[in-house]
């Protein structure tokens, strides 16, 4: 019985926190404090990348100097990746625990998925060019990142078109949890494709040198902290947009009401 009781107090505690976390008024206070770290982490990360991309890092043996795409490229992928993640959660978090913040979260994630998405493919037809004698191809890995990007341009459009936000809300973010089976199709692609032009995975594998490494993953820290930097000012965003809608309509409610109090007794 004991036990039980302190299971339900752990949960309750969770729960408390939770919700602690997801009420925007906490995320408005806590995010400030956070965001000047963000910005400064990201902007160190970018320049000690780019001067280990541009004056430490040795030329590769088959690539040449098309191996520096690959800094940018790679992070942009994984990045694209974890985008759509968080929309997806987001997304499942608004429809089952209905978080005021999750479609917040969902709806400032996809411009910056869409962003970091296409310079993913970008980079990649310039990184391809060199390598494979062609901009594109139509394989798997390509073709589901395309597919990521237009599912991006997808959700933002929908959302768009329908004027009531709750239901803008709901509505994407159906199509956005139907959307992640996109996610493990990305990841194992050239392992399921074996004619794929696209490299395989080897950067955990140990099959990337070190002199590679480092600028990659100094690389791929600044992004993803450039990311939720931006994801975090978005949400604040569209936060303080959401109040003043609201406040507008509840000053033309009041305005309403005083009119009408006003006619009858006028009448």
């Amino acid at each position: 019985m004991n036990t039980k009781t302190e299971n339900l107090s752990l949960w309750n505690r969770i729960g408390n926190l939770f919700n602690f976390l997801a009420n925007p008024s906490q995320f408005i206070k806590y995010s400030a404090y956070i965001l000047p770290w963000l910005g400064i982490i990201s902007l160190i990360g970018f320049v000690t990348g780019l001067y280990y991309t541009f004056f430490k890092t040795p030329l590769d043996e088959e690539m040449g100097s098309t191996v520096i795409i690959m800094f940018v490229h790679v992070p942009a992928a994984w990045i694209a990746m974890m985008s759509y993640a968080i929309v997806a959660t987001s997304s499942i978090g608004l429809l089952i625990w209905r978080h005021p913040l999750a479609d917040v979260s969902a709806k400032a994630a996809a411009p910056l998925g869409a962003t970091i998405t296409f310079l993913c493919l970008v980079t990649g037809s310039l990184w391809g060019r060199p390598d494979w004698g062609t901009y594109w191809q139509w394989d798997l890995r390509m073709t589901s990142v395309l597919i990521l990007f237009l599912l991006f341009i997808g959700l933002i459009t929908l959302r768009s078109s329908i004027e009531e936000e709750t239901q803008a809300g709901k509505t994407t973010a159906l199509l956005a949890i139907v959307g992640i089976v996109l996610l493990p199709i990305i990841k194992y692609s050239v392992e399921w494709q074996q004619s794929s032009l696209h490299q395989k995975a080897g950067i955990f594998e140990g099959q990337v040198a070190t002199d590679f490494l480092i600028p990659l993953f100094i690389m791929a820290i600044s992004y993803t902290t450039l990311f939720f930097y931006l994801h975090m000012k978005a949400m604040r965003a569209e936060i303080y947009r959401r109040r003043t809608i609201s406040q507008q309509r509840k000053h033309a409610f009041d305005a309403t009401r005083r009119e009408e109090e006003n006619l009858e007794r006028v009448s």
